[in-house]
Order: C-alpha cells, then structure tokens, then sequence
C-alpha cells in the first residue's frame, strides 16, 4: 500500500511528561492530550471519526476504544486498539492513513498514556503464567528489557568494537537536546561523557544514564485527509513513507542481535516517500538505551552497519549540529511516559516541521525519518515525514 501524502498529521496534544502521576490515572491524561490535539487541529469531537488507542499497562479494559470515546464526545466509524510495545505510535501514524485512505475515516484521533507509580519498578514484578518470556527465559535471569539490551550492547562491541564512549557521546547530546526543551524531565541538568561512564552499571555494560527512566503523561495527535489538514490552524505533516516488520518476542528468537529489522522498515519507507538517508534533516528514533540509538543508525542506512559507535562519536547530535537526533531530548532525557514515550519521536517530528520547536529548532526542517521500536528490538516501524505530499 502506498500512503504517500493521502494523509497528513494535522493537530498534537501533550501533557507531561512528569515523574510522578500525582493520583491522575492514565485515562485521565489521555483525555486531557486528546482534547489538546483536537483544538491544536481546530476540530470539533462531531469532526474526528476515527480512534485509536494505544493499550494501557497497568487496568486495560476491553473496551478501552469505546469508554474514550464516550468521554470525548465521539462516534467514530473507526476504532481500534494498537499494540506494538515502543513502536505503538508510530504504527498508528501508517493505520490512521491507511484508514483515512480506505475511506474508513476522515479524521483519526491516535491515543497514547501512562500513569506510572515509580516504586512499581524497584520491587518484585508479578507472573503470568503460561505466556513463554517468564517460563522459557526468566529461569536464567532477570531477562528483562536491561538484560536485552545489554546483550545487544555487549555483542555489538564484540562484533565492531562499540565503546563506552560512544554509547554515552549518545546520551550527552540528547541531554543537551533536553536542556533547549522546558517540557523534558531533564531541562537544565546537563551531563557529560564522564558523567555517564561513572554512573553505576545497571547491567554489564550499560550504566545508569543509558538507560530511560520511566514516568508518565500521555501524547494524542490527529491524522486526517489532506483537505481537512490543510483547513486546520497549522502547516499540516504530511505522512510520505512507511515501513512495519516484527521478528521476534523473546531476545532468544532474535534472529540477530545486532542487526534489527529497521533494515527492512526504513528501506521500504524511504523507497515509498521516494527520498533518500541524506535528505533527512530530522532524525527522531527510539531511544530507550544508547545502544538502540546506534543499532537503529545503522540498520536505517545513516551510516554503514558496524559504524554507528564511530559515527556518533564523529558527529554533533544536538539540535545546532550537523546530525540532529533526538531533538526534544529522547526518552533518555525527555522521559518515557509508557507507550507514550514512543509519541514523544513523532510528536517532536511535527513540531519541527511545523518550525514550532523554539530554540532547538532545526533550520529549514523539511523531511523527518521517525522510528518506533517495540520490545526488545522486536517490533519496528518506520515513517518519513514531512511538509510536502
């Protein structure tokens, strides 16, 4: 399917990130984002005939799409529920135009949130009996996302001499990405290369300040027609490329470790939007570990595979720089509300392209490359965006 300029992101609501949820539950900050982004996008609730939502993680119902819908008012022809871990969003970036496409809807409102207690994360977490993660591979360990990831870490420095310091170059420069963003849970707490590699190793060889500190807040944006997006109160973005592939759930079926399936993903989403990596201006990828940043540069053809850890080393990174990534700060310094850290990649891809990122604005933004990445390097999907069809 070729989604090239049929659709285009007209209106986006954020709130938060914050460290705490403060007694708001995840319901309630979604429906605070998704009120923001229909009045961001000038549209009534009785104009938005499309929702999708992204699955809450803690007291998910099974009707989540119809009890938000009810709350704001709508009565959509088009609803759905979207799982796809980290990679949430931007999936429903690509099904929110195919729907618009189809005819299914006019006006799709994509739903994502969190509500995070952070004491959940220091204790023991609960089973679930039956499903193969716990039965097959948490007997030989935690095997939880930091296990992966450091397997990930560790085998890419094995296989191309990957650094310390060039995985903490990473976390360097979003931070100092976050420091130009007000909203980031990290504005002005700069940090440095030694900052990091002096951080306590969480899991060999990723040290604390690799690795995404969960909070909440919710994102919402609206994808429309190209007509109702070009009526709304800004420039509207326009979705030109895209690209899906999910390989595995469990880091023991990967088929590769250091190679993921953004190499499929991103050449499809190039090849759609009919541009190429040079022509990027905004590179906003997911970014839960430094690791993930580097494997995703690589396998999106920015640099050659093996490359990544030189190539962040050799670049300047930040919003001002000659390779700017992560330019609202990444998870890693932004924050990761849920599923809805994954938004903050898109939601960060509209605000420069609408020329709305203040100081970290990048000059002339004219394309984005956007990647969500789900599980642990196992649900991958790509978008180009940008202010042309």
């Amino acid at each position: 399917m070729d989604l090239r300029g049929r659709a285009a992101i007209c209106g986006v609501g954020e709130v938060g990130p914050f460290r705490e949820a403060s007694d708001r539950t995840a319901v309630e900050l979604m429906l605070e984002a998704g009120r923001l982004a229909m009045v961001d996008a000038g549209l009534e609730p009785a104009e938005v005939d499309g929702l999708l939502v992204a699955p809450l993680l803690v007291g998910a119902p099974v009707t989540l799409p119809s009890m938000l819908a009810e709350y704001l008012g709508l009565s959509p022809t088009y609803a759905d529920i979207v799982d796809l871990g980290g990679a949430t969003a931007a999936g429903m970036v690509w099904r929110a135009a195919a729907a618009v496409a189809a005819g299914a809807a006019r006006a799709v409102l994509c739903l994502t949130g969190e509500a995070v207690d952070p004491e959940s994360f220091y204790t023991r977490g609960v089973r679930w009996p039956g499903l193969p993660l716990p039965e097959f591979e948490r007997p030989y360990g935690p095997m939880g996302a930091n296990s992966g990831y450091a397997m990930i870490a560790m085998r890419h420095g094995y296989e191309y001499g990957t650094t310390d310091r060039q995985r903490a170059k990473v976390a360097v420069d979003q931070r100092q990405n976050a420091c130009a963003n007000p909203r980031a849970l990290f504005y002005g707490r700069p940090i440095t290369v030694d900052d990091v590699l002096e951080s306590p190793v969480i899991v060999d060889p990723l040290h604390l300040l690799e690795i995404v500190m969960p909070c909440s807040g919710a994102i919402a944006f609206v994808v429309a027609r190209p007509e109702v997006a070009r009526e709304g109160l800004h420039p509207p973005v326009y979705l030109l490329g895209f690209g899906e592939k999910v390989t595995h759930s469990m880091p023991s079926h990967a088929p590769n470790l250091t190679t993921s399936a953004v190499a499929y993903t991103a050449r499809r989403a190039f090849e759609m939007a009919g541009v190429e990596p040079q022509d990027i201006d905004l590179v906003s990828v997911y970014d839960c570990y430094t690791i993930t940043v580097i494997v995703t540069l690589e396998d999106a053809g920015f640099c050659p595979k093996g490359r990544g850890g030189p190539f962040v080393e050799e670049h300047d990174l930040t919003y001002r720089g000659d390779f700017p990534v992560n330019t609202h700060g990444g998870q890693l310094s932004y924050g990761q509300p849920g599923l809805a850290g994954g938004a903050s990649h898109v939601l960060e891809a509209v605000y420069q392209l609408r020329g709305e990122a203040g100081e970290r604005q990048v000059r002339d933004c004219q394309l984005a490359f956007v990647q969500g990445n789900g599980g642990i390097m196992s649900e991958q999907v790509s978008l180009i965006l940008g202010v042309e069809p």
